[in-house]
């Protein structure tokens, strides 16, 4: 299996959630400037012309990112409080429809950085084939390493019957 990891803002792929991802299959992590341009999923992709990913992961910029990839190739993504309201002008949906699409969305209550509200908001209107939020109102923006560990197992036991 093929891992799509897009990292957030300022960040990158820790080894522990590396090692993590692992367990699941082969981890492309590209490293992404999204400084002066956020919204970047052409880009990502050209980097792996070759390569089919079965999977799409991201963290907050990475999530959006993630979010829009998924749609664009058909394949499940599980991301990490993304940024969808501020983005909302951005044309999320499918181009082509090769598969499962769903999301997996993990949203820290507790976010000082992007107001989990406000994604709901958003997805309250978005249509998907299918979408599983979860909200843990302790967490904030970043995701500790059991989260991320637990959310991957929910992920990858709903599409790998």
């Amino acid at each position: 299996m093929n891992i799509l990891y897009l990292h957030g803002l300022h960040s990158k792929l820790s080894q522990p959630k590396r090692k993590l991802l692992e367990q699941y299959g082969k981890v492309f992590a590209p490293d992404t400037a999204y400084e002066n341009k956020h919204i970047q999923p052409v880009e990502i992709l050209k980097q792996y012309r070759d390569t089919h990913f079965n999977v799409v992961i991201g963290s907050s910029m990475g999530a959006l990112n993630a979010f829009i990839i998924s749609e664009n190739i058909g394949r499940p993504a599980l991301i990490f409080n993304p940024p969808l309201k501020k983005y909302r002008h951005v044309n999320f949906k499918a181009q082509h429809v090769k598969g499962l699409h769903t999301k997996q969305i993990f949203l820290g209550g507790n976010d000082d950085i992007v107001d989990p509200a406000d994604t709901l908001e958003f997805l309250g209107g978005y249509k998907a084939s299918d979408l599983s939020i979860t909200i843990d109102q302790k967490n904030g923006h970043r995701i500790p390493l059991d989260i991320f560990r637990e959310q991957l197992a929910i992920f990858f036991s709903g599409i790998c019957y």
